[in-house]
């Protein structure tokens, strides 16, 4: 097929919720990035020398870029996944040895005025890698050796982020136990995840033998529940209470020796250990100030104070969701949080109509990472969650994150629009 009917074929045969949806949020993001950063002196909202003007170039190139995804042969994609994912696995390593340090993360690789951040392009390579393994018509989930390759797979990028000190861009590795899930993973590893997060927290909040002896408790009244099975319930329950005891006092440790100091203190403020509003406190605080005064209509576009005013640091980046609460209010903020439930809702009801078990295995990748996102960064700046540094697909600014995010959603909405020439 010649590339312009390819690219005829593949744009007719889109999806056009996907496409919408995408057009809407960048040219929001622009728009809301030109509100919150807005400078008298360089006015025009295509001035190159601001953010705004910048982020422009960056959604014309991300044009581009899907352009050119739309050209490529569907069947590139699961060919050369392997080959995409060490690639990236070699700029995650380099970039720990030549990178360029930002913020106290060593995570850019700078080329005169041209940065990029690795980090952000290994979402999607490990999801065409991961894809590609398990969607093997010859590999089952079930199989031991497919599970730990799969996590390998996971893993590895995840550990070369965090030596990066991009701690939030590696806990988003995370989302990929929703697809794991999704392929036959035991639900009951998800329940593990979640009781070993909640201990974690309240091993931070009190006493640890109170803690300890309130578990002993619960674990009693199941084996009550279950006495008619008495001798591998009782096994199954002691080495329950002495993991989950090991478990809780090793917690001290993990967060004291292993967690960064700044990571420390954020954690404590939001479980309200500690009062900072002049330091890590600050942006949240702020940050939720800003949603709260927009109220239920907000105050109009370029209307708001705490962002012209430059109360919110990272408001065009990290927070540019408050931005939004300000001066569209709960409205607009519902309406935004809409269009990715329903981002994310599509792509999981396409990934599921995939004749390929690639495409529907990296259609679920990308919706994981989409939601793993968007709930992290809306979380954080409304004081649910701790800072970690996570950007708003599509909204907030930059141009790893905004190419990044396109490639990711390209990928698939590529594959979905051959998925009959796909098995």
């Amino acid at each position: 097929m010649k590339s312009r009917d390819r690219f005829t074929t593949s744009f007719a045969q889109a999806d056009r919720m996907l496409l919408w949806i995408y057009f809407i949020l960048t040219l929001v993001g622009w728009f809301n990035i030109y509100s919150a950063v807005y400078d008298e002196t360089h006015h025009s909202i295509f001035d190159m020398q601001v953010n705004y003007g910048r982020q422009l170039v960056w959604i014309i190139t991300a044009y581009v870029l899907l352009a050119i995804i739309m050209l490529t042969d569907a069947k590139f994609f699961s060919t050369f996944a392997y080959i995409i994912y060490f690639a990236t696995l070699a700029l995650l390593v380099a970039v720990i040895f030549v990178g360029k340090e930002v913020s106290g993360s060593k995570s850019w690789i700078q080329y005169g005025a041209f940065q990029l951040q690795p980090a952000e392009f290994a979402k999607l390579s490990t999801s065409l890698a991961l894809a590609a393994w398990l969607g093997n018509i010859k590999r089952r989930f079930e199989d031991f050796s497919t599970q730990w390759v799969a996590y390998l797979m996971v893993g590895v990028p995840a550990v070369l982020i965090l030596a990066q000190k991009e701690t939030g861009s590696a806990l988003l590795f995370a989302s990929f136990v929703l697809v794991f899930y999704r392929e036959g993973m035991s639900g009951l590893i998800l329940i593990l995840g979640m009781v070993s997060v909640a201990l974690f927290v309240l091993a931070l909040l009190i006493d640890k033998y109170i803690l300890i002896g309130l578990i002993g408790s619960a674990l009693l009244v199941v084996g009550y529940h279950l006495r008619s099975k008495r001798k591998k319930v009782t096994l199954w329950l002691v080495a329950t209470f002495f993991v989950s005891s090991a478990f809780v006092f090793s917690v001290d440790y993990v967060f004291e020796n292993i967690l960064q100091p700044h990571q420390k203190t954020r954690i404590n403020v939001l479980l309200g250990k500690e009062v900072d509003l002049k330091g890590a406190g600050y942006n949240v605080h702020q940050s939720m100030i800003a949603i709260g005064s927009g109220g239920f209509w907000g105050k109009g576009y370029m209307k708001g104070t705490q962002t012209k005013y430059n109360y919110v640091p990272e408001q065009s980046t990290d927070f540019i969701f408050c931005t939004i609460g300000e001066e569209w209010g709960f409205v607009g903020s519902l309406i935004i949080i809409a269009l990715y439930v329903v981002l994310i809702f599509r792509l999981m009801q396409l990934a599921e109509r995939q004749r390929s078990v690639f495409s529907r295995i990296y259609g679920y990748c990308v919706a994981a990472i989409f939601f793993a996102h968007m709930a992290i960064n809306i979380g954080m700046t409304i004081g649910l969650l701790p800072v970690i540094g996570i950007p708003l697909p599509f909204l907030s600014y930059g141009g790893s994150s905004l190419w990044a995010f396109t490639l990711l959603l390209f990928v698939f909405v590529k594959l979905d629009s051959h998925r009959h020439e796909l098995v």
